[in-house]
């Protein structure tokens, strides 16, 4: 009986992911994506080590991301910058920073009690130090001091925020936070790599799946592609759906009623004449409204990521669609799908880019000097259900081989794919063989019980020129395939 062969439509952060975990279990592995390279969705920048940019969500929401973002991390550590975020609350804004010590002394104990399950979970810093909270006086004093060439502590990292942001616009004290960014062209060139040292598992690119339906007899699927050279058919005996915000496209061929949301958002490319090194900055705000957050992503070479949860921002009108009982897939309205497949119109992202910079520099004056870099980061992200706060989900499922990836922040595609591997798992004790070479990656539902340790990572030069090479190949800034800080000692 052969090993079981296992389709995964998609080639994002999910589908990549579930590719990779299960080629290492020794699965027959094909990945479809209609691209050239992997990882080119919605775009992500932050490790939502605690999901403190989002007030909104419930605390249970928080303590779910913070555990997949440890397990995330210690799956891709060369795709993490670790550098802290800094939270500040405008003094336009009803909330206080009050409001949060609750959930964060939360936070704080759940990571301590990662740490107490399995010490190798302590990617985040010493538990005690998960946040740390600055007074105006503290502010001023580290005003004082010149920033540090390559921040270490907390306060050093604070001395630019200290330097640039206009103190009379947010209320005390600020929090920093142990929330580190994520890389999406690293951690799109190291899948590459590691996907393709796997002699079980075919990437298929430039590939489109046209169609997928039942196989006579055996529950399995037959999925119908077309790639340069025709239309072809290949069978499986089990599918994962992870094609992201056309994922209702591919319920809908197979029958399957599943209600979601999608949501057209972009985040904008600047660059900001300093050779300074920043932390993360979020200011929180209202969604959709004037005020809405503004989030300060910084990368090396003075190029800042930037999000402003206005409609005229990283927000649209029209831009959440939901599903309806005819169809599991929403139907994105024409420019916005023209903006995914094909192209921007250069006065929108100068537009657009000049807003996020204007947003940004109520907070941050000098800022007004940043010019627009590149066209924007942008995707359409799909969110399970009718809540569009909802920010942890990882995957549903329809009968016993079927799975649909439904990640919403990419912090959640460990989760994700334990599921499937326990799905799977069950499924072999009666009618499929999972060949298990790697014995160590074991599915659990809790973080702590994994061994990614000894897993091999692309050797760093290979990964960095093929994280280069995506970023000049999708048309932006090689400096977006840098990291600030490298490794995790720079915060100790």
């Amino acid at each position: 009986m052969s090993a079981a062969r296992i389709a995964v439509i998609g080639g994002g952060v999910a589908g990549a992911t579930a590719a990779l975990y299960l080629g290492r279990l020794g699965l027959d592995v094909t990945l479809f994506d209609k691209n050239s390279s992997l990882v080119s969705g919605p775009p992500f920048c932050h490790l939502h080590a605690g999901g403190n940019l989002y007030r909104e969500i419930s605390d249970e929401q928080c303590v779910t991301l913070l555990r997949q973002s440890v397990d995330l991390l210690r799956f891709y550590p060369y795709a993490v910058d670790f550098r802290p975020t800094v939270i500040a609350v405008p003094v336009t804004d009803k909330g206080t920073p009050e409001d949060l010590y609750p959930r964060l002394e939360r936070l704080r104990g759940e990571y301590a009690a990662l740490i107490d399950e399995d010490a190798r979970n302590k990617v985040l810093g010493e538990s005690e130090n998960y946040y740390r909270l600055y007074s105006r006086e503290m502010i001023e004093r580290l005003r004082q001091l010149e920033p540090a060439a390559m921040p270490v502590t907390p306060d050093e990292w604070m001395i630019p925020v200290a330097h640039e942001m206009d103190l009379a616009k947010v209320k005390f004290p600020l929090i920093m936070v142990q929330e580190y960014g994520l890389n999406l062209f690293r951690l799109g060139a190291g899948v590459s790599l590691s996907l393709s040292a796997l002699s079980n598992t075919e990437m298929r690119l430039e590939t489109t799946v046209t169609d997928v339906s039942p196989a006579a007899g055996n529950g399995g699927f037959i999925v119908t592609y077309e790639d340069r050279n025709g239309t072809a058919q290949s069978s499986f005996d089990y599918m994962i759906n992870a094609a992201g915000f056309r994922s209702g496209a591919i319920d809908d061929m197979l029958g399957y009623r599943r209600e979601r949301m999608v949501e057209f958002k972009a985040a904008y490319v600047t660059r900001w004449h300093s050779d300074t090194v920043w932390p993360e900055i979020i200011f929180y705000g209202e969604r959709g409204t004037p005020g809405g957050m503004a989030q300060f992503t910084p990368y090396p070479g003075g190029h800042f990521q930037l999000h402003g949860m206005t409609n005229d921002i990283t927000l649209f009108e029209g831009g959440l669609v939901g599903s309806t009982p005819d169809s599991a897939q929403p139907s994105l309205a024409p420019q916005f799908i023209n903006m995914i497949d094909r192209s921007w119109e250069w006065s929108c992202v100068e537009k657009r880019s000049r807003r996020a910079i204007e947003h940004m520099a109520q907070y941050l004056p000098r800022f007004r000097e940043a010019d627009v870099a590149a066209k924007p980061l942008y995707g359409a992200q799909q969110i399970p259900g009718e809540d569009p706060t909802l920010r942890a989900a990882d995957v549903s499922f329809v009968g016993e081989r079927y799975a649909r990836c439904e990640v919403v922040k990419a912090s959640s595609v460990l989760s994700m794919t334990d599921a499937i591997v326990q799905r799977l798992s069950a499924l072999s004790n009666t009618e499929m063989r999972l060949e298990t070479t790697v014995t160590d990656v074991s599915p659990a539902a809790d973080v702590g019980r994994r061994d990614f340790e000894h897993l091999p990572h692309p050797e760093e030069s290979g990964l960095q020129d093929r994280a280069a090479s995506l970023c000049e190949e999708r048309q932006y800034p090689h400096e977006l395939s840098k990291r600030v800080v490298s490794h995790k000692a720079a915060l100790t």
